[in-house]
């Protein structure tokens, strides 16, 4: 059996009913269930999704200062920049960073390095990784203990509040990174949105989640390790793309990985099914690349 991500212990939250934030709809059916919550999938476009789901405050209060997660990312953080660097390089990240880098046209301040905005940056590992290659970074925490060491121990530009909150600039990043962050919120859409304001006319968005169509969720269903209370959604390359798409942007690339979660098959099996998910596109985790249109 796989092990589950890191999750919130279950608890009793205030909850409301909501319209299907893909496409409106207010009919669902049953779809996955788990020990203490479930999820629905939609009948008009098929997203699954917790609905009645936690109000944003209850959302929130999950993640504030938590010392436990603190420890967790930090107890775990190489190799999640391990496997976000993995991402970024299926996606095409380190080749269109070549022409961002050189002052192409997309950079929005030619007088200044190129911008990068991390959503959800954890301890900051990534952003140092990012800093260290020539980006000027920034990124947004809304868990204080991490956005705390981030800024006090890796000396970063870090931000504990939510995007929109925030308030950046019209068109001011050239890349914004979100990896595993848009399945926790409580409107994805508001997020996308936000996003294609902040970036520059051609910038990329590069968004990292579990996979529902993927192999290991058909599997396990509710024992799929993705599978937890924080997620609130749980997205299909079909959905998520027609999120992006219907949001302006253009799909540019789409990459998913992990066929077989580590010790629940023999490493050769293993090794055929991860080589498989990565070429048929049935892969765990899916990582999308999209362009802002002007």
């Amino acid at each position: 059996m796989p092990v589950k991500t890191w999750s919130t212990p279950i608890v009793s939250e205030e909850k409301q009913s909501i319209p299907c934030v893909l496409c409106g709809s207010r009919s669902f059916k049953d779809s996955i269930s788990c020990e203490g919550f479930s999820y629905v999938s939609c009948l008009s476009c098929g997203l699954v999704q917790m609905n009645p789901q936690p109000l944003e405050a209850e959302i929130k209060n999950r993640y504030c200062d938590k010392k436990n997660y603190l420890d967790y990312e930090l107890a775990n953080e190489e190799a999640f920049l391990k496997l976000q660097l993995l991402a970024l390089n299926d996606s095409g990240f380190f080749e269109l960073e070549k022409q961002i880098l050189s002052k192409s046209s997309f950079d929005p301040s030619p007088n200044s390095p190129p911008r990068i905005l991390d959503i959800g940056c954890a301890t900051g590992s990534l952003l140092e990784y990012m800093k260290n290659r020539g980006w000027e970074v920034t990124g947004v925490e809304i868990s204080a203990s991490q956005a705390e060491y981030g800024k006090q121990k890796r000396k970063l530009d870090i931000r504990n509040l939510t995007l929109k909150e925030n308030n950046f600039p019209f068109k001011n990043f050239n890349v914004v990174l979100a990896s595993h962050l848009i399945e926790h919120l409580n409107d994805p859409a508001a997020l996308v949105k936000e996003v294609r304001r902040i970036l520059s006319p051609q910038g990329r968005f590069f968004v990292t989640t579990p996979n529902i169509a993927g192999f290991q969720a058909r599997l396990f269903k509710g024992r799929w390790r993705s599978a937890i209370f924080d997620h609130l959604f749980l997205f299909s390359v079909k959905t998520l793309s027609r999120l992006l798409l219907e949001s302006g942007f253009l799909i540019e690339k789409v990459s998913t990985w992990g066929g077989l979660a580590q010790g629940i098959a023999p490493s050769l099996l293993k090794s055929a099914f991860d080589k498989a998910a990565k070429r048929f596109g049935f892969g765990d985790v899916m990582i999308i690349r999209a362009r802002n249109q002007p």
